[in-house]
Parts: C-alpha cells; structure tokens; sequence
C-alpha cells in the first residue's frame, strides 16, 4: 500500500533551510565582522608603532641638528682662531722688515740721490725722490736689484726740475721687497 504524507514536509524543509541559512548568514557576518576588526587593529598597531618610529627619529633629529649647529660654531670658531694665529704669525714674521728696509734704503741708495717719500703697501715699496743726475737713479736701480731685501726696481717716471736753480732728476719708482720663505713650523 501506498502511503500519502499529507504533512507540509516541504514548507517544513523549506524553513529548515531558510533558518540554516539565516543561521550560516549570521555566522559568516559575524566571522567577517571579526576579520575586519582583527585587520584594523593589525593596521592600527602598525600604524602606531611606526608613528611611535617618526616621533623617535624626530627627537633624534633634532638632537643631530643641535649637535651640527655646535660642530658649525666650533668650525668657525677654529677657522678664526687660524686666521688669528695666521696673522700673528705674519705679524712675528715680518716685525723687523721696516728696520731691514730702511736700514738696505740707506745702503743702497747712492751719493747725490735723496729720497722724498716712501710708502709701502704688501711687498711693494714706492720710492720718489730727486737725484743729481739719471745716472744716479740707474745707480740706485742697480743696487736695489742687487740687495738680498729689495727686487725688481721699476722706474714709473723721471723728469728734470728746477730746484734752487740746480737742474735735478725727479724719480718715481716701485721696487719689492724680498720676504724670507716661511717653513712649516712657521719660522724663518
């Protein structure tokens, strides 16, 4: 015989699924609400511990930055100490030259030339003056060329004048002064 189910098995079936099927739905919302919380807060904290990172290398930074600001001053604070020492040093050089140059001016310069002004200004030395002839100021010229202090005369210009109704030579003339070699320990 034949049986017939006059139940509503399929509507029953029908609401099983539907409620395994809400009941899955949930479960999948929930797991992905989980697994997108779980990512933010993976993020989150990496975010944070880099951002902890910068402030880290920020504070360091600026540390570094003071520390280049001191090294600059130092750095110009020694440059200027070498200049200093650099001209004391010059200064201990060169402090007798005006003795030895007045003192070789005397020497080489020839009867009948007289010396009007001197100026020196570095290494080179403008002399004028009057002389009793050209010859003298040739005189002059050759043993300035051949002093151990003084090089290179260079005859500006020569003129005759009157004076005291004596016909003189007025010179003018730049020669250089020797300077002696500086060694490295910064003597002569």
């Amino acid at each position: 015989m034949m049986r017939i189910n006059l139940l509503p098995h399929r509507e029953e079936k029908r609401k099983a699924r539907r409620q395994q099927f809400y009941a899955l739905l949930g479960m999948v919302t929930v797991l992905a609400g989980l697994i997108v919380f779980l990512a933010y807060s993976i993020i989150e904290g990496q975010i944070s511990a880099q951002d902890a990172k910068n402030e880290f290398l920020k504070k360091e930074i600026a540390v570094l930055d003071k520390q280049i600001e001191q090294i600059k001053r130092l750095k110009e604070q020694t440059q200027a100490l070498l200049a200093r020492k650099q001209i004391i040093e010059s200064l201990q050089r060169d402090r007798a030259e005006a003795v030895h140059l007045l003192s070789e001016l005397v020497k080489q310069t020839p009867e009948g030339v007289y010396l009007r002004s001197m100026k020196q200004v570095g290494a080179t030395i403008a002399l004028s003056g009057l002389a009793q002839s050209n010859a003298r100021v040739s005189t002059l010229m050759r043993n300035i060329e051949a002093s151990p202090w003084l090089e290179k005369p260079q005859l500006i210009e020569i003129k005759a004048v009157m004076v005291d109704k004596r016909r003189l030579s007025e010179f003018s003339m730049n020669a250089a002064l020797k300077r002696a070699p500086v060694d490295k320990g910064g003597k002569k």
